[in-house]
């Protein structure tokens, strides 16, 4: 394991890791992400209190179940903007903007512009969440860098600066940043007939249709992590997309299931007569801690040297066994980490393949009963089949992904852990 961690291999991914961190706008987006853990972590406290209410028969149909759910709201659904405002804040800072709080409010609009108008004057919230992350980075980036060339094509004009010349020239800025955008969604909302966000993800699922089979659905398990690690879920996007062939395949089980029954066959006759669609195993993406299957993470993470890792392994577990990965997914992080990229894809390919197999030989049996809520590991499975082998596949499942995750986090404890160290040594 010692000479895995230290080969040639990881040292160059370890390099070009640190590299990329010292690049001002990543090193920008990394910190914003520590930075709204703590919006993150209330909405999965209360995204957790809804799955322990659907569990216990308070679904989303009882008042018990819309008050839990109404922080979720105003946390995890609007988790764009906040952390839009805060990246744009620190990638502001960062360049050299001088006034960048007027920038942060610049990107907060803008990217309302994006992602809230759907061409009424009612905000539109759909994409205000996760979904409308990766277009609201874009519009950070833009703003800050609009700013910054108009602050430098003044300062090279004048000597002198003062807070109201500052403050023109981010009016100046301002205006055009605005008129950027509303084009840009006033175009997409015309002639698209849908908001920037919408269409960004229309041109992304359009083609995912095609790729009903087994290479095909692995495919889309490479795209997927592809597009998370670059902030945009994939995972979500596609699990939309793919969701009519796995409601067609669910509805015809539970038809065979029932006329079974009715003809007099055993439960395991029953599953034995069930249709197997590679749809199924997409959903090996998030058996064990979400996305990416990042529960293993966060276990290996207690036990690391690095504080930050420590810190950050302690907040995602238990949201992780409830099926929710983005406090691994922002907190160590896993977005824009080369180093913990790699067994986050993976990972996902392996417990694909693992899955693939368990229901060729017959350990696993294809699901007639539609589940379409997230629940903690095994239960989804369990109601879906109704099989006690089905529920403890996602226990097993994290034996090969954590065997993937454990020696790149190692690297990643060790680099982290020596860039502590160094921080306590310039500080002492």
């Amino acid at each position: 394991m010692d000479a895995f961690v230290n080969s040639k291999f990881m040292t160059r991914l370890q390099t070009f890791a640190q590299k990329l961190g010292t690049n001002r706008y990543m090193s920008s987006l990394q910190a914003s992400m520590r930075e709204i853990m703590g919006v993150i972590i209330c909405g999965s406290v209360f995204q957790i209190l809804c799955n322990i209410l659907t569990l216990v028969g308070l679904g989303p149909d009882t008042l018990f179940y819309r008050v839990a759910y109404i922080p979720c709201n105003f946390t995890l659904n609007l988790l764009g903007i906040y952390l839009v405002g805060v990246l744009a804040y620190n990638y502001g800072k960062a360049v050299g903007c001088k006034i960048p709080l007027l920038t942060t409010l610049e990107a907060l609009v803008c990217f309302l512009l994006v992602a809230g108008y759907s061409g009424s004057l009612n905000l539109d919230i759909t994409y205000l969440g996760s979904r409308g992350m990766f277009l609201g980075f874009v519009v950070a980036f833009v703003v800050v860098q609009v700013n910054y060339f108009f602050q430098e094509r003044k300062s090279r004009r004048e000597t002198d600066s003062t807070k109201a010349a500052d403050a023109l020239t981010a009016v100046v800025s301002a205006v055009l940043n605005l008129g950027i955008w509303l084009g840009v969604s006033l175009a997409a909302t015309n002639l698209a007939e849908m908001n920037l966000c919408a269409l960004f993800e229309k041109m992304l699922s359009v083609p995912m249709g095609m790729f009903i089979s087994v290479p095909g659905v692995f495919i889309l398990g490479i795209f997927s992590c592809f597009l998370c690690f670059f902030g945009i879920p994939g995972t979500a996007i596609l699990s939309a997309v793919l969701m009519p062939s796995l409601l067609e395949v669910t509805a015809a089980n539970a038809t065979i299931w029932q006329e079974g029954l009715a003809a007099g066959m055993t439960p395991l006759e029953c599953h034995q007569a069930l249709i197997f669609s590679p749809v199924l195993l997409f959903s090996s993406i998030v058996v064990c801690g979400g996305a990416g299957n990042t529960l293993p993470l966060c276990v290996f993470g207690l036990r690391a040297k690095s504080a930050r890792i420590r810190r950050m392994a302690k907040i995602g577990v238990v949201p992780g066994w409830f099926g929710i990965s983005e406090p691994a997914a922002f907190g160590m992080p896993v977005m824009y980490n080369p180093i913990l990229f790699i067994p986050y894809l993976l990972n996902v390919l392996v417990v694909m393949g693992c899955t693939l197999l368990a229901y060729k030989v017959g350990i696993l049996y294809p699901v007639h009963v539609f589940i379409g809520t997230v629940l903690p590991m095994g239960f989804a499975q369990f109601l879906g089949t109704f099989r006690w082998q089905n529920a403890i596949w996602d226990y097993v499942c994290a034996i090969p992904a954590g065997l993937i995750w454990y020696p790149f986090l190692k690297a990643y404890d060790n680099q982290l852990y020596a860039q502590e160290q160094a921080a306590l040594t310039d500080k002492n």
